[in-house]
């Protein structure tokens, strides 16, 4: 067998593998699974690549994979949880300025082609988007750059401009390869464009821009692939881009969004709610909140992003556990957009060994909210908030959420009364049947399971 064939094969038998994995991934029970298995695949892709004949010098690629190995397990082992969303984003960013560098070296080819040409600006103007849009979604996630949506007049005009000025310089950079002007101008706009394309987005948004740039991401490597001939590369981009449309689609439906509110800027510029919250909020110590839990039947625990913060996913388990012990049925409500980023409050849970069909999704836990005695909101604000349903005024008006105040007693663990990462105030915290326990949730939940076990 000539090596051609081999690594053809190879090629062959590591995208069965990304499809099985990317299927795998579909399900919280089998994602450990389909992690394993998309590795896998890529590495095969990786080693059998390394067997072309055009490779004269591996010194460089050696160099490459030490500095990776490193990088990726102390991501691994020193990232916080918390961290996680920012750095999904930075990895998003790094698959893009890859691919952005992989269409520029492809110049380098004798005999380029015009389709081959498209393919190199098409990889570099995505990929340019993709890395500066995920540099400003990781200063907006890290807190570094304001989350709110940062707007000016114009600004639609303007990003359709800058789109159409990385049109004209690709058509100009297809007919006249020659004159590298046009390929610098548009790794140029496309920087800039892909900064002003994340800056109007709001914080509570981030889990559909992070799902966008992960798509962008492999749209970007597939262009890539088309420009050096690797089938595998095309692949691989193919699955990614389509798989992150996909999930952007979901994203947009749960926030009630549309998919050109994303594509076309614009997205999160709504206006202010207006009138003020009137009422009194009603506090409530752990100690008291236990002799409710004490006598429930059934609790819905809801979580968000304050979890995270406050690493609390281990001690919600063991509260779950006390409470099933005394008779009581625990389900998790979780909201698609919970956290932020796609699958974050799975994943959390997922780390404290959670059952996942305790795990149920917003449509699934909605039509039985009212049968609860308790619902227990651990750090989540806009997923909960009633304004959705019944504020025309408001930002999120429109977007489902889990119906919370529908228990018969809802607990809501925060901090303080701040509002949530959409800055927007919570109607839920002033309901009669709400009550406040402030401070924070690790320490409030392990209070409450010590006093189960007095």
């Amino acid at each position: 067998m000539s090596t051609t064939m081999l690594i053809n094969l190879s090629y062959t038998v590591a995208a069965v593998l990304f499809i099985f994995g990317l299927k795998y991934l579909g399900s919280p029970a089998t994602a450990r699974r389909g992690n394993a298995i998309s590795a896998l695949g890529m590495l095969l892709a990786v080693v059998v690549t390394l067997l072309d004949q055009a490779i004269i010098d591996y010194r460089w690629i050696l160099l490459g994979v030490l500095i990776g190995t490193a990088v990726g397990a102390f991501a691994a082992r020193l990232v916080a949880m918390t961290a996680m969303p920012e750095m999904v984003a930075l990895f998003n960013g790094f698959g893009g300025i890859a691919s952005l560098m992989v269409g520029w070296v492809a110049l380098a080819q004798p005999r380029l082609s015009s389709f081959i040409l498209l393919t190199i600006f098409l990889s570099i103007l995505i990929g340019g988007v993709t890395f500066t849009g995920s540099l400003v979604a990781w200063g907006k996630l890290s807190e570094k750059l304001p989350g709110r949506p940062i707007l000016f007049h114009g600004q639609r005009l303007v990003n359709g401009a800058l789109l159409l000025a990385n049109f004209a310089c690709g058509a100009m950079f297809v007919l006249h390869p020659e004159q590298h002007l046009w390929l610098y101008l548009a790794v140029a706009l496309s920087s800039i464009l892909g900064v002003m394309t994340v800056i109007p987005i709001g914080g509570a948004d981030m889990p559909v821009i992070i799902s966008l740039l992960n798509s962008y991401s492999g749209l970007a490597a597939c262009a890539a692939g088309f420009a050096i001939n690797n089938n595998i590369l095309i692949v691989a981009g193919s699955l990614v881009g389509a798989s992150g449309i996909i999930l952007t689609n979901i994203m947009c439906k749960a926030m009630n969004r549309t998919l050109g509110n994303v594509l076309f800027s614009g997205f999160g510029a709504v206006d202010e709610a207006g009138g003020k919250i009137e009422g009194e909020v009603t506090a409530l110590s752990a100690e008291d909140a236990y002799y409710v839990l004490e006598a429930a039947q059934s609790v819905v625990v809801i979580p968000g992003y304050g979890m995270a913060v406050a690493q609390a996913q281990h001690v919600v388990k063991e509260l779950q556990q006390i409470l099933e012990k005394n008779g009581c049925e625990v389900i998790y409500a979780i909201h698609p957009v919970a956290g932020r980023m796609p699958g974050h409050m799975n994943v959390l849970l997922a780390e404290a060994d959670v059952p996942y069909d305790l795990l149920l999704e917003m449509d699934d836990i909605n039509p039985r909210m009212e049968a609860f005695d308790v619902a227990i909101v651990i750090g989540a604000n806009d997923v909960v908030n009633p304004a959705a349903r019944e504020t025309p005024g408001s930002p999120i008006y429109g977007m489902p959420i889990i119906n919370a105040d529908y228990a018969r007693t809802v607990f809501v663990l925060k901090r303080s009364m701040a509002s949530g990462f959409a800055g927007l105030d919570n109607p839920l915290f002033y309901r009669k049947n709400a009550r406040m326990i402030f401070g924070d949730a690790k320490e409030t939940l392990g209070r409450l399971v010590r006093e189960f076990s007095n």
